[in-house]
């Protein structure tokens, strides 16, 4: 088989696929994905549940609660950390009305059996002590984690070349499709080819540009612009924040995410713009301006590096997963901004559909054709052959 796309869903789909015993190459033009390197990598359904995303949110659990066996599983594998840390999440008010927002939020995490603990203020600055005087209170989500992307990245490929995959660094110019309607392997822009028995689109949101997929086969995804920062701690010093802090400011959301090498990953915005990746002065103002006001001491942090990413966001804003109507071609797709979260219920759901035809029961909500209709094809598995393949580099 055949996945094109090299961030964490196609590799986390890759490393389970060869764990499943499948001959898996991996296309990209960039080997490290784009996306995946700028996200936060928040693990946070508690924190960051909503109304009308009941589901989505349940799957965000199950797969947050897959990380720990996840995380040592690929980290034996990969023999590289995946910068998992497990320190809780606290999410904080700037003002009373902020507050009142987190609280009506209580009834739904019950609803879907969060567990988060109120605090006072105080109770906030207790744990949090960089956290400013006026922050009105908040929930801490003790089983709310993060994870390094750039590490479990790093991770993912590492372990998948342990489990025998093979890299290949270019651009895929087009799927095949043969005369029966079958995904046969894909065309790449050097003027090579792989022929595959299964394809695997996980190309983020790249996805629905590629050439030679017959008509509504892929939904369109929207690309949804993020801006952030990460922040470096001056060195001997401690860090400004130990545990991941999200926070509502007058309502605009914001949060910090610290990493064990002493960086802060600071972010982010949501920005509908299209292919738009340019940096502006009035974005990263926003992260920074709602950041200081729970957290004053990040305007005296380095800046270590500004991103731009852009996320893929389905029509319905829920993954896009499995097989589609056309035999041999597969979707991992549309995680919009849960792609960390949902990696390893993504993972286990992509090796099930790849080696029976058929997604588990708890992702049959996301089947790719549940927005184009049409019947879901099988699978019958066969390693990738042909072209011109290499190792990774």
């Amino acid at each position: 088989m055949v996945v094109v796309g090299a961030g964490l869903i196609g590799l986390v789909t890759a490393w389970r696929a060869a764990r499943a015993g499948l001959g898996v190459t991996v296309v990209a033009e960039q080997l490290h994905g784009s996306a995946s390197v700028v996200a936060a990598g928040m693990l946070t359904p508690a924190t960051e549940a909503s109304f009308g995303e009941e589901a989505l949110m349940r799957f965000g659990i199950l797969s947050r609660d897959r990380y720990p066996g996840f995380v040592a599983e690929l980290e034996e594998d990969s023999g590289a950390s995946a910068g998992y840390r497990a320190q809780g999440t606290l999410q904080v008010a700037f003002d009373t009305d902020d507050l009142t927002r987190l609280g009506h939020l209580g009834d739904l995490r019950a609803r879907l059996g969060l567990s988060t603990e109120r605090l006072t203020g105080r109770e906030c600055r207790r744990l949090e002590p960089m956290l400013a005087p006026s922050v009105r209170g908040g929930y801490f989500a003790a089983e709310d984690h993060s994870v390094d992307p750039r590490s479990l990245l790093w991770a993912l490929r590492a372990a998948a070349e342990r489990r025998g995959a093979v890299g290949v660094r270019d651009r895929v110019r087009r799927v095949v499709v043969d005369d029966d309607g079958r995904a046969r392997g894909i065309e790449l822009d050097s003027g090579g080819g792989i022929t595959a028995g299964q394809v695997v689109l996980a190309a983020g949101v790249g996805t629905p540009a590629l050439e030679g997929l017959p008509d509504g086969v892929v939904p369109p995804l929207r690309p949804v612009k993020g801006q952030l920062l990460r922040l470096r701690m001056p060195p001997g010093e401690g860090p400004i924040v130990t545990r991941t802090v999200r926070g509502l400011v007058k309502g605009s959301p914001v949060y910090l995410v610290p990493r064990d090498s002493g960086e802060i990953v600071l972010g982010a915005t949501q920005e509908e713009q299209g292919f738009d990746t340019r940096l502006t002065a009035g974005g990263l103002w926003e992260v920074l301006r709602d950041a200081h006001e729970l957290v004053p001491g990040v305007s005296e942090l380095e800046i270590a590096e500004t991103c731009v990413g852009l996320r893929p966001g389905s029509p319905d804003n829920e993954p896009l997963l499995g097989p589609t109507a056309v035999p041999g071609l597969q979707l991992a797709a549309g995680h919009f901004r849960h792609g960390v979260l949902f990696t390893p219920a993504t993972g286990d759901a992509m090796a099930e559909a790849l080696t029976t035809g058929a997604l588990p029961d708890y992702a049959r909500r996301f089947a790719a054709t549940r927005i184009t209709g049409g019947t879901p094809a099988g699978a019958d598995g066969g390693p990738s052959e042909g072209g011109d393949q290499h190792q990774w580099t």
